[in-house]
C-alpha cells in the first residue's frame, strides 16, 4: 500500500500571538504565509479586541487561505491611571489576557484535526507561556526585531543583578518590565528572529555560542519584509514620483508613531531646502505643537503643513512634495525615482528599505531604533547619520550636508552598493537553498515530529 502523501494528511497547525500594532502583526502574517506556502502548515492568529481600527480590520480580512484570526475577549484596563504609559498598558493587557489565551488554545487543540504543533508569541507576550505549558504545547518566540536587540534582552537580567540603578529599580517601571521579559525569554523552546545571516553574522555567532549556557535555540528566518501591499495613494505620491529622474528622490518618513519637535521640524525643512535635493516628506504634527510660535503659518493646528516654515512649500514645489501623515511606503521604496530614505530606523522600515536596495539616513527616535541605527551605520554600512547639537537637535546645515552626501557623495555611493549586496543576500536567504529558508524548515520539521510523537 502506497505511503500516505503529505497533502492527504491533516496539515499541522500553529497558533500565533502578536502584540497589538501593525508593526508587530505584519511580520507575524509574513511568517505565517511562509509556513503555509512552503512548509504545509495552517495557522490561527490570536488578536486583542482592545485594539481595533479600520486599517487592522481590513488587513485581517485579507488573510491568505490557511490563516485565520481569533479575537480574544475584551480585557478591562479601566483601573489603570489615565496617564499610564503604553508599556504599562501592554504589560497589564498581556498578563490579564492569559486566561483567555488558555481558553483559546484549549478550544483550538480540541477542534483542530492535527492538534497544535506550536504556540508562537511576540517578544512582549511570553507571560502566556504558562498556558501553553499546561496544555503541553511547544512554545516559541518570534522576535520581530533583530539579533542585536535580542542580545540586549538576554543580557538585561545579568545587567540588572550586577549594576546599582536604584532609581530604575523602584516601582513598576518600564525598566523592570523589560528585565522581566528578558528573564522569560529563557523559557522559550526556541526563538525565531526577523533577520538573516549576512545582516548580523557576528551577533548570530555569539548568541549561538551561548546555547551551551542555557540559551534557547535561535533561528534567523528573515528578512520578512513587505515586498508588496495594497496601499492607497490618496496624495498622489506615486504620480509625482513618476515625473522625477531615476534615483533622485529622498523619501522622508518617521513611521506611524514618529514625531519631531517644532524646532526640529523647522530645521529639517530648511535642511532639505538647502540640500537642493528632491524629496518626498511625510509630515506629521510636531510633538510639542503648542510651542509653534511665530515661525509658522496661521493654518489650522490640525494640519501638519501648518508647522512648516513660512513659504517653504512654495519655494520647494519644483523639487519637493510634502504630504499629510501617510504615503504608500512599500510602493515608494520600490519606485525607481527613490534614491534614499531618511528613516526613524524602525526594524520593519529598515528591512523594507534594505530589500528594495535603498540606502538610508539614520534618524532614530525611540525604543530600539538607536541600536538599529548603530548597526545600519557602523555595522553593515548602508546608512549615514547626521551629527546633533549638544541639545540633541540636528541643525539644518548638518541635515543638508548628510542629504547631499547620501544622494550625490562617495559615502552615499558606498552605502548604495552595500545595500544592494544585502538586498541580494536577503533574497538568497529566503530562497529554498538559503539560510533563512532552511532555518524555518528546521523548526517547522521539529514541530511536525513533536506533534507526531
Amino acid at each position: 500500500m502506497a505511503q500516505e502523501s503529505i497533502t492527504e494528511r491533516p496539515r499541522p497547525h500553529i497558533v500565533l500571538f502578536p502584540c497589538p500594532g501593525m508593526g508587530h502583526i505584519i511580520p507575524f502574517v509574513d511568517l505565517a504565509k511562509r509556513l503555509i506556502l512552503h512548509h504545509g502548515y495552517t495557522a490561527t492568529m490570536l488578536t486583542f479586541s482592545n485594539f481595533s481600527s479600520p486599517t487592522k480590520s481590513t488587513f485581517l480580512s485579507s488573510f491568505p487561505s490557511g490563516l485565520s484570526s481569533l479575537s480574544l475577549p475584551h480585557v478591562p484596563l479601566d483601573d489603570l491611571p489615565r496617564d499610564a504609559r503604553m508599556e504599562a498598558r501592554l504589560a497589564a493587557l498581556v498578563s490579564r489576557a492569559v486566561p483567555h489565551v488558555r481558553s483559546a488554545l484549549l478550544d483550538l487543540k480540541k477542534s483542530t484535526t492535527s492538534g497544535i504543533a506550536a504556540f508562537v508569541v511576540d517578544l512582549f507576550c511570553p507571560d502566556t507561556f504558562g498556558a501553553a505549558k499546561e496544555l503541553s504545547i511547544p512554545h516559541y518566540i518570534f522576535f520581530t526585531c533583530n539579533f542585536m536587540t535580542l542580545s540586549l534582552f538576554f543580557y538585561l537580567p545579568t545587567l540588572d543583578e550586577t549594576t546599582s540603578w536604584t532609581h530604575c529599580k523602584t516601582g513598576p517601571t518600564r525598566y523592570n518590565w523589560f528585565v522581566h521579559i528578558g528573564r522569560t525569554f529563557h523559557q522559550a523552546e526556541g526563538i525565531l528572529v526577523n533577520s538573516f545571516q549576512e545582516m548580523e553574522p557576528d551577533v548570530i555567532k555569539a548568541l549561538r555560542e551561548q546555547q551551551d549556557h542555557g540559551y534557547p535555540p535561535i533561528y534567523p528566518v528573515g528578512p520578512l519584509a513587505r515586498s508588496s501591499l495594497d496601499e492607497t495613494d490618496d496624495y498622489g505620491c506615486l504620480e509625482w514620483l513618476d515625473r522625477q529622474p531615476r534615483g533622485s528622490v529622498l523619501f522622508v518618513s518617521f513611521g506611524s508613531g514618529g514625531t519631531l519637535s517644532t524646532e526640529q521640524t523647522r530645521e529639517l525643512a530648511f535642511g532639505l531646502e538647502q540640500s537642493g535635493q528632491r524629496f518626498l516628506w511625510i509630515a506629521r504634527r510636531p510633538s510639542d505643537k503648542e510651542a509653534a510660535g511665530a515661525y509658522f503659518t496661521s493654518k489650522s493646528s490640525d494640519d501638519p503643513l501648518s508647522y512648516l516654515p513660512e513659504g517653504f512649500v512654495e519655494r520647494t514645489k519644483d523639487v519637493g512634495k510634502v504630504v499629510d501623515s501617510w504615503a504608500p511606503q512599500i510602493k515608494v521604496l520600490g519606485h525607481e525615482a527613490t534614491g534614499g530614505f531618511l528613516s526613524h530606523c524602525g526594524w520593519n522600515s529598515s528591512l523594507e528599505s534594505t530589500m528594495h536596495g535603498v540606502p538610508m539616513i539614520a534618524w532614530p527616535l525611540f525604543a530600539e531604533q538607536r541600536m538599529n541605527a548603530l548597526m545600519l551605520v557602523d555595522g553593515v554600512e548602508i546608512a549615514l547619520k547626521p551629527k546633533a547639537r549638544e541639545d540633541g537637535v540636528f541643525p539644518r546645515e548638518e541635515i543638508a550636508k548628510v542629504v547631499l552626501e547620501l544622494m550625490e557623495g562617495e559615502m552615499g555611493e558606498k552605502a548604495r552598493r552595500r545595500v544592494k549586496d544585502l538586498r541580494d543576500a536577503g533574497s538568497k536567504a529566503l530562497s529554498e537553498e538559503g539560510s533563512s529558508y532552511k532555518a524555518l524548515e528546521e523548526v517547522a520539521n521539529k514541530w511536525r515530529v513533536a506533534l507526531a510523537v
